[in-house]
C-alpha cells in the first residue's frame, strides 16, 4: 500500500480493519450457535448532506444574502474598469500625453484597487463558507450518532470506494436533520 497517500492508506486500513473485526464477530457470533453477526455497518454520504440538508440549504442562503450586496459592488467595478478601458482604447490615440497618461493611471489603479477587493472577498466567502460548513458538519454528526445509537449500529463509514446501498444511512441522517431544523 505504499503507493496510497497516507490519508487514504488509514481510510483503507480502518475499512481492513473494521471488516476483520466484523468478521471475527461474526465468526464468534456463529460459534455461540445462532449464526448470525452481531455487527451493524452504516454509510453516510457527506458530499449529499453538505448539499440536501436543511441546515446547509439555510447556510447557503444566509451566505448567498450576506455577500450578494458585496458581489454586486464587484461587478459594478469591473464594469467601470472594462468602460475606462474601451475608452481609452477608443480615444487614446487622439489624447494629449497628460490625459493618456492620467487615464492610465486611473485604469491602474482601479485595477489594482478591484484585485484587492475582488481577494478579500474571496477570502471572507471561503472563510465563512468553512465556518457554516463546520457547523453543519457538527450538527450532522450529532445525528449520525443518534441514528447509530437508536439503529444499534457498530460502525458508520463516511468514505468509501464502493458502498451498498442496502447500507447507506444518508436519507435517515438527512431527514433527521431537517426534522431537528423545522423543516419536515
Amino acid at each position: 500500500m505504499k503507493f496510497l497517500l497516507p490519508s487514504v492508506r488509514c481510510a483503507v486500513l480502518a475499512g481492513v480493519f473494521a471488516a476483520s473485526l466484523f468478521a471475527s464477530s461474526a465468526q464468534a457470533q456463529g460459534a455461540a450457535g445462532n449464526g448470525q453477526p452481531s455487527g451493524k455497518i452504516g454509510f453516510i454520504n457527506t458530499e449529499r448532506i453538505l448539499k440536501e440538508s436543511a441546515p446547509a440549504k439555510a447556510a447557503q442562503q444566509k451566505l448567498e444574502a450576506d455577500f450578494s450586496k458585496r458581489d454586486k459592488n464587484l461587478q459594478d467595478m469591473a464594469a467601470r474598469i472594462k468602460a475606462l478601458s474601451q475608452k481609452l482604447d477608443k480615444d487614446g490615440p487622439v489624447m494629449n500625453d497628460s490625459e493618456r497618461s492620467n487615464a492610465q493611471q486611473q485604469l491602474a489603479d482601479m485595477n489594482r484597487d478591484f484585485q484587492r477587493k475582488q481577494r478579500e472577498f474571496s477570502e471572507d466567502l471561503n472563510a465563512r463558507r468553512n465556518a457554516a460548513l463546520a457547523a453543519v458538519l457538527d450538527k450532522a454528526n450529532k445525528v449520525v450518532k443518534q441514528v447509530a445509537e437508536q439503529g444499534n449500529y457498530d460502525i458508520i463509514f463516511q468514505e468509501a470506494v464502493y458502498v451498498n446501498p442496502r447500507i447507506d444511512i444518508t436519507d435517515k441522517v438527512l431527514k433527521a436533520l431537517d426534522a431537528q431544523s423545522g423543516n419536515p
